[in-house]
């Protein structure tokens, strides 16, 4: 377990493997909260949660950077060994004849709103990237859900995150894609969901 502080005042906290254990529930919290809103509207369920995060508890090299204020967890970014993720994420990089042990998958960012706009997320992605390095891993990833841009649940002052992960040199592959599946808020059972990849060489 490793940490440091961060210019906001909130605690930069690293963690891997079995050092996960103790956090996956605050983590669970964490993504039930933050997926309920746009463009997510993840209406999410502990279980589900805990049958999610079992994929990281049992990966050695999976990889946690939580951000903590005082004695609560206010963020949370997850990374993954592709290799060490459910197959559902395999099948666009095996397609593209991309090695899934060089490629280091990222989970989620999840941030309470109070927290936002204080360069935790470029703290997130500093992390993970730098974790991918250590690992001798070639590429990071991760993939974000697409919407129409006419849905009427969209806000009207919503701003997508896709400038931002430009300029951390991630870019949209437009012929890579997964489809999952999670209940909605407004819906009952879960519906399947298409997500588009980003990847980024980690060197």
């Amino acid at each position: 377990m490793g940490g440091q502080s961060s210019s906001t005042g909130v605690r930069l906290l690293e963690a891997r493997g079995s050092e996960l254990q103790p956090w996956l529930d605050a983590v669970a919290a964490l993504r039930i909260e933050v997926f309920r809103d746009w463009p997510y509207l993840y209406r999410g369920s502990l279980d589900y949660e805990r049958s999610y995060l079992s994929t990281y508890s049992s990966s050695p090299r999976a990889f946690f950077v939580l951000a903590v204020d005082g004695d609560q967890v206010v963020g949370a970014s997850t990374a993954i060994p592709l290799s060490d993720e459910a197959e559902s994420f395999h099948r666009a990089f095996v397609q593209r004849g991309i090695a899934l042990n060089q490629v280091f998958y990222f989970g989620e960012s999840v941030l309470r709103n109070a927290y936002r706009g204080r360069g935790l997320g470029h703290a997130f992605f500093d992390a993970r990237e730098a974790e991918a390095r250590r690992g001798g891993f070639r590429m990071t990833a991760f993939c974000a859900v697409e919407r129409e841009q006419n849905d009427p649940r969209r806000p009207l002052d919503y701003r997508p995150n896709d400038a931002f992960w430009a300029k951390r040199g991630y870019q949209k592959q437009s012929d890579m894609h997964c489809e999952i599946e999670w209940p909605e808020t407004d819906h009952g059972p879960g519906l399947s969901h298409r997500l588009s990849y980003w990847l980024r060489n980690a060197a």
